[in-house]
């Protein structure tokens, strides 16, 4: 799925700047924020800040209490609520896939498929380059999502999860696992076989949703 090259308002960052910030755990839930704080903090101007928060109040990750902006974040029931929603699509948005993607876009998947490679094999200690893996399993499942509806709504709830796949590819032998399965969905995809595809995609959310369930019980 290609996207259009437009350009980011300055609302636009400060809305990614602390989404990314609040669902990585950079402000952790029930912290309070304010306009004053967050304009000091990135530099801005209260106009973005004020647009960005309104945006967060619409995600339901930030919530006015009346004294202030309560950070809400995702819990961890949440997150384990986002991978049952994924099960009911993730496999519908493949098998979709796979009758319609094209030679390009299977090329840049084998592109992303090849660096997730690199970085998982050239670390030298565990994690050290989960961001970069992470930010590849974003990209892939990016190209999956070939209906604007699925990749709306599928990659919402990818950002949504983001602190808990970081946590995920951090460990070696799951990040080795994720890759396995991307590759059984990119081979299903090749051979447009959309039975394949999703049960293939299927099959990866389920591991990457016991994974989590595992990573919650052992932080208690």
């Amino acid at each position: 799925m290609m996207r259009d090259h437009k350009p980011i308002s300055i609302a636009d960052q400060v809305f990614e700047k602390l989404e990314r910030d609040i669902l990585s755990g950079k402000y952790p839930q029930g912290e309070i924020l304010s306009e004053l704080r967050l304009s000091g903090e990135l530099g801005v101007s209260r106009t973005p800040i004020r647009e960005a928060i309104r945006r967060l109040e619409q995600e339901r990750i930030l919530e006015d209490s009346g004294h202030g902006l309560v950070v809400i974040g995702i819990s961890r029931q949440d997150m384990l609520d986002i991978y049952e929603i994924r099960l009911q699509l993730e496999g519908l948005a493949a098998k979709r896939a796979a009758a319609s993607i094209t030679d390009d876009v299977l090329s840049e998947m084998k592109e992303v498929l090849d660096l997730q490679r690199f970085y998982i094999e050239s670390e030298k200690e565990p994690g050290e380059n989960s961001d970069q893996v992470k930010n590849l399993d974003s990209r892939f499942h990016e190209l999956l999502y070939s209906s604007r509806p699925y990749a709306d709504t599928l990659i919402s709830l990818h950002k949504k999860i983001i602190k808990y796949r970081k946590a995920s590819v951090t460990h070696h032998s799951r990040a080795v696992h994720a890759l396995e399965e991307h590759t059984a969905i990119y081979e299903a995809l090749a051979a447009h076989d959309g039975d394949r595809a999703a049960e293939a995609s299927l099959r990866h959310v389920e591991n990457a949703r016991a994974n989590l369930a595992d990573i919650i019980q052992k932080e208690g």
